[in-house]
């Protein structure tokens, strides 16, 4: 009796609040409830974790440069889309980088930014074949707490971003998110065409410090509104948790940073968003 009263309050306390949802949404894929977003997640969880390497432990590794080099590639040219999108229904056509709240009408700015930011979102899961090309090529030691955190995390979190606050000052680190990922797919593009092409990556010890700028640009963009008077930001627990989120991922790179470049200890051989990533 006691679970299905405390059942019951959970559906309508849900059924409260997402009554706020952004209605532009209404039909829109995976949209319509967090729990296909949960389940995919999961979903990827159970096979990075359990399921994949049990099924790959007594099997050779896949090799798969073609289609690592294509998948690579791709999402370079997603976020190349990608990037565009965000300057164009925003970034680089209004918006004061400073106290920019989100848009809710149907006009085709607002439009296109709620377009983007759903496409940014579903990009998260096309990311989760990083892990699942380590599972099966038994780069098991590269699946890291760390790597499937933010891997599991950021589809999820975008899922409630997308549904409540398509734009705004919340969308300035995907786009950045979008910069970086086209010079880091570039590389491990390159990468996955094998050893004849490794001469044109020079630029490889460069890789850390934009992912560092990276952190430090979302940081400080992002810790404006503590600051700014009377900012009227719709959902500022959005923006603590990407500060959060932006600040735990600072942390980490200025620790690697360290280790690395002020005590000298040897380098991964590159990063991904602070996991390692062997091409």
């Amino acid at each position: 009796m006691a679970f299905s009263n405390l059942t019951s309050k959970a559906v309508l306390l849900y059924d409260e609040w997402i009554k706020d949802a952004d209605p532009r949404l209404e039909g829109w894929p995976l949209m319509s409830s967090p729990f296909p977003t949960t389940f995919i997640i999961g979903t990827y969880i159970y096979f990075v974790t359990s399921l994949g390497p049990k099924l790959m432990e007594n099997k050779k590794p896949f090799e798969l440069r073609q289609i690592m080099a294509f998948y690579n590639f791709s999402v370079v040219i997603l976020s190349l889309y990608m990037t565009y999108e965000f300057l164009m229904s925003g970034w680089a056509t209004g918006y004061s980088f400073r106290c920019d709240i989100v848009d809710y009408s149907r006009s085709p700015t607002a439009l296109r930014m709620v377009r983007t930011c759903w496409l940014y979102y579903f990009s998260k899961f096309i990311e989760l074949l990083d892990t699942i090309f380590f599972v099966l090529r038994k780069k098991n030691s590269q699946v890291t707490f760390l790597h499937v955190f933010h891997h599991s995390i950021m589809p999820w979190t975008w899922w409630f971003g997308v549904k409540f606050a398509a734009g705004g000052l919340g969308t300035f680190h995907a786009l950045l998110n979008c910069i970086v990922h086209v010079v880091m797919y570039t590389y491990y593009g390159i990468c996955s065409l094998g050893p004849a092409y490794h001469k044109y990556l020079w630029w490889k010890k460069y890789m850390t410090t934009i992912q560092l700028v990276q952190f430090i640009m979302i940081t400080v963009h992002i810790g404006q509104i503590y600051i700014m008077d009377d900012c009227p930001y719709q959902y500022p627990i959005f923006m603590f948790i990407i500060w959060l989120y932006g600040s735990m991922f600072l942390v980490l790179f200025l620790h690697f940073w360290y280790h690395a470049y002020t005590k000298g200890q040897r380098l991964p051989k590159t990063t991904r968003n602070g996991t390692s990533k062997d091409q």
